[in-house]
């Protein structure tokens, strides 16, 4: 069937020395698509990873491709029987053999259809001509695409990459995550990318999987899980943020930039407004008479500049909120240094703001 997943994994729990490490883990990836599990260090990425590839074996649930059982609570196929791809951090090329015999390596046929398949895939990665260099004698990011090309030349339906750029330097990483990404979607390969960097998952995933402590905590194409954050640490871990608390009565939080609308929360409840620096507006003009603002921009409210630095694309301006003493932070796409001190007035985007229950 036509919409039938490539990769299917369905309520994955894996546990070591008692503790479940992943807990009944679930999505689904299409041939072309890029899965991305996003999370901090050890909250188990790369375990979920692993468990797809047949390196660790679940205690429950079940990994599909194509609707075939990879492995489940009776069946386990070993990795080398699953037409799975590995990339890693370490690229781990044959230091003893050529770049042509790193790609060709393990390629079943006759030497003319290996020779044909590793040529092709050079030329797709930009090494033509490189067939015969030692992989030391290579950069980084040259190593980075003869370990692409070896991990497709035996057209796996599905590829595994774990934190695959990390070791590249800043100004070849997006050069070559673009490159890999075209490559792998023109070869139909459906993706699963673990990685820590939210920019890296922004830029390269169709669907993002948020993880913490070994769950999904949100799941959702990049637009959706950045502009409706399950929580404030899922909000957090996209950028900058700033928080401000109030209490619920009558279904409003009263703060410095008025009244906020606290639906399905009961009177009493602790709750914690959450918005991005970029959505708080300056007034540049009125010289702290406060701004003019839109209704969606709600009540002005006055800071004290705290501190301004430039950040090379933006400017972040900290203020302290005569409402309460509370930082706020906000950026200007341009150079705007104003002095310590300075009174100006401010307003938040409603429509930007996100309000959570806070956890005690």
């Amino acid at each position: 069937m036509a919409d039938k997943p490539r990769l299917d994994v369905d309520r994955i729990t894996c546990r070591f020395d008692g503790r479940d490490v992943v807990r009944d883990v679930s999505f689904t990836v299409r041939a072309g698509e890029v899965m991305c599990l996003l999370g901090p260090s050890g909250c188990g990425k790369s375990t979920t990873l692993r468990v797809i590839a047949g390196i660790e074996r679940q205690v429950s649930g079940a990994v599909r491709a194509d609707g075939i059982t990879l492995s489940d609570e009776q069946v386990h196929l070993p990795p080398e029987a699953r037409g799975v791809g590995l990339i890693f951090q370490d690229f781990a090329l044959f230091p003893h053999l050529s770049v042509a015999q790193n790609v060709g390596f393990g390629l079943k046929g006759n030497k003319a259809e290996i020779a044909r398949r590793v040529h092709e895939l050079l030329e797709r990665v930009d090494l033509a001509g490189y067939g015969d260099k030692a992989p030391h004698m290579l950069s980084g990011g040259e190593q980075q695409r003869v370990a692409l090309a070896r991990a497709l030349a035996p057209r796996p339906r599905i590829m595994l990459m774990d934190e695959p750029f990390s070791g590249l330097d800043n100004r070849l990483r997006d050069g070559i995550r673009d490159e890999t990404l075209q490559l792998l979607k023109e070869e139909g390969t459906a993706v699963v990318l673990v990685t820590h960097e939210p920019e890296e998952a922004m830029r390269m995933a169709d669907q993002i999987a948020l993880m913490r402590d070994g769950v999904i905590v949100q799941k959702g194409a990049p637009y959706n899980i950045y502009n409706a954050p399950a929580d404030k640490a899922a909000a957090a871990f996209f950028s900058d943020i700033n928080v401000i608390r109030g209490a619920v009565q009558g279904a409003l939080v009263d703060t410095a930039f008025g009244q906020f609308l606290a639906p399905g929360h009961p009177d009493g409840t602790e709750v914690e407004i959450v918005f991005r620096p970029q959505h708080v507006k300056i007034d540049f003009d009125r010289g702290g008479r406060g701004p003019n603002p839109t209704p969606q921009d709600g009540t002005p409210a006055r800071g004290i500049v705290a501190r301004a630095r430039f950040m090379g694309h933006e400017s972040l301006v900290e203020f302290r909120m005569d409402f309460d003493g509370g930082i706020v932070k906000a950026t200007v796409p341009a150079v705007f240094l104003p002095k310590p001190g300075t009174p100006l007035w401010l307003t938040v985007r409603r429509d930007r703001c996100f309000v959570f229950a806070k956890k005690r």
